[in-house]
């Protein structure tokens, strides 16, 4: 006695499932927040932080900097204006920040002029903090490598029982 169904199902195709071919970034923001573009920004940047003297509002104003830095080729040069825009301070306190960014020697303001003479924004080179990053680097790695063999011993050590250590201290 045959089943009719099984007959029908061994003759339907099973269409594979479809890779996922959204990129990791839009997996976890989404396409819609990812196609609205994104900034290219080393994690040691975050991680070193405090090591390059700044605070969040340097930091901040650093990134945004960033963002706009597309081409290796070709420095960025957000305005004041835009600056302030995007993270609600004033003019006077952006140029602050990037005054102290400069004192840093994370960026340097190289002035921009139109044809007609007339002021520009600046243009901001950032090989000042691309040259920092480099230089802290080596530290960084090497935390991450001691973090790493710590982690392996500490797996690695056989079970001890608390009785037995008591034990040969009194002995001693």
């Amino acid at each position: 006695m045959t089943d009719t169904n099984q007959d029908e199902t061994t003759t339907d195709k099973v269409a594979p499932e479809k890779k996922s071919r959204k990129s990791p970034a839009s997996q976890k923001w989404g396409a819609k927040v990812m196609d609205s573009g994104f900034c290219m920004l080393p994690s040691l940047l975050l991680r070193a932080q405090r090591r390059l003297h700044l605070n969040p509002t340097q930091l901040a104003v650093l990134i945004q900097i960033v963002d706009h830095w597309w081409d290796a080729g070709r420095k960025p040069y957000p305005s004041k204006k835009e600056l302030s825009q995007r993270l609600g301070i004033g003019e006077r306190q952006i140029q602050r920040y990037l005054t102290d960014l400069e004192d840093e020697g994370l960026i340097k303001r190289i002035p921009r002029y139109a044809d007609h003479k007339g002021r520009m924004s600046n243009m901001y080179d950032l090989q000042g903090l691309v040259d920092k990053l480099t230089e802290l680097e080596p530290d960084f790695r090497e935390a991450r490598n001691q973090a790493r063999q710590s982690r392996q011993k500490a797996a690695s050590l056989g079970f001890k029982r608390r009785g037995a250590e008591a034990e040969a201290g009194e002995a001693a």
